[in-house]
């Protein structure tokens, strides 16, 4: 019984440190560092000449029917020396004529899809820029985020600048975009107090800006690139810069059976970087980067879901081998928490929403898809070309 209760609480330990625990020591960690060195300043923009030039990249794959509201939110953007460059590999729509009518457009095409990453490796190649932002044909950016980005890169040690992923959704009740929301919210703040304590545990595509110079080309099955890409450059001793006042937003997914195709492979993404990136795992190298990697990153793609599912069997032969009324109670709590999450299910199934019991239900979903990241890594093993997720 002894090894059974370790288990358990060995599992309930990393579950809850995981989705919650390290949230709240972040917190903890960077107050005190605030006490000790008060808030970060924010870096002076530097003005007329000294004002470095920026690419804007865009990595695109048929995307004709978002090109004309993606140029006028990019002509909206407050930065005078900023250059647009679409990378649209392997398009076959009129993506590549409708951009033919703007002049201020360079584009960058090859007739092969070979993925995002591929795409990536071949814009990155060609544009001369040192600081290069990239962000998705399907995000819109406020018109200050250049500025902001720019500001963060006049600390020397930041070779990447994360910006802020916002979601919408397009009508109200459409749950999968609002629970996405909801995650990202929390997502961002870890995101924030990670690169107040140290640095921010990776970029997500849809607003990401580097030091080209620092970018090593990635190999072409790579299915998160902007992960991969960004913590490369921590491994070497760089810092990812965290800002929110440059946000990126978006439409969420459609429902969560698209949702779930971005979860998944996400997921598989995850695996596949942990061991890609597992130098970063030697708490010996850079002992605080290893400390947020594995807390943020690696045991939500890993082993937490794993002890998970195991809480239930554990818990299960705990109360019937009379263990003790703490075993009881927290059953009682799991058996409530499974009923929210079924019950969550149901009203998504008829197009009704309750917060109070989507949450459970979102927060299962997304750790049975990394269950299913599993497989979708194992079948695309040789390939980063990803299946779009439909939008709302």
């Amino acid at each position: 019984m002894l090894t059974l209760k370790v288990l358990f609480w060995i599992s309930l330990i990393l579950v809850f440190y995981t989705y919650l625990g390290y949230g709240m020591l972040l917190w903890l960690l960077v107050s005190i560092k605030r006490l000790v060195y008060g808030k970060p300043k924010k870096q002076e923009l530097p003005t007329g000449d000294e004002l470095p030039e920026v690419t804007l990249m865009i990595c695109a794959y048929n995307e004709q029917d978002i090109v004309e509201s993606k140029m006028e939110n990019t002509h909206q953007i407050d930065y005078p020396k900023l250059k647009v460059v679409w990378v649209t590999d392997g398009s076959n729509d009129q993506t590549n004529d409708y951009l033919a009518k703007y002049h201020d457009v360079e584009v960058i095409y090859s007739p092969e899809r070979r993925g995002k990453t591929a795409a990536l490796n071949h814009g990155l190649a060609l544009v001369k820029s040192e600081l290069v932002v990239m962000t998705d044909a399907n995000t819109m950016l406020n018109p200050e985020s250049i500025q902001e980005i720019v500001r963060c890169f006049m600390d020397p040690k930041v070779a990447c600048v994360a910006g802020e992923k916002r979601v919408a959704a397009r009508h109200e009740g459409q749950a999968a975009a609002e629970s996405e929301g909801l995650y990202w919210k929390y997502e961002s703040t870890l995101k924030r107090w990670d690169g107040e304590l140290y640095s921010a545990m990776g970029a997500a595509g849809e607003l990401c800006a580097i030091r080209r110079s620092l970018y090593e080309p990635m190999p072409e099955n790579a299915l998160l690139d902007d992960f991969v890409m960004s913590l490369r450059m921590v491994d070497k001793g760089y810092k990812i810069a965290y800002t929110s006042e440059a946000y990126a937003m978006e439409y969420g997914s459609a429902n969560l059976e698209e949702e779930s195709k971005r979860k998944r492979r996400i997921a598989a993404g995850g695996l596949q970087s942990i061991w890609w990136l597992r130098s970063m795992l030697n708490p010996l190298h850079q002992p605080v980067v290893a400390f947020q990697f594995i807390s943020h990153r690696v045991l939500r793609w890993s082993i937490t879901p794993i002890a998970l599912l195991l809480l239930i069997p554990l818990n299960v032969l705990l109360v019937f081998l009379k263990a003790g009324a703490v075993y009881n109670w927290i059953w009682v709590l799991q058996i409530l928490f499974y009923i929210a999450a079924f019950l969550g299910y149901l009203l998504e199934r008829k197009g009704k929403k309750n917060k109070f019991l989507y949450i459970p239900y979102y927060f299962l979903f997304m750790n049975l898809n990394v269950f299913k990241g599993m497989a979708y890594l194992k079948s695309h093993k040789s390939s980063g070309a990803w299946e779009k997720a439909k939008r709302g």
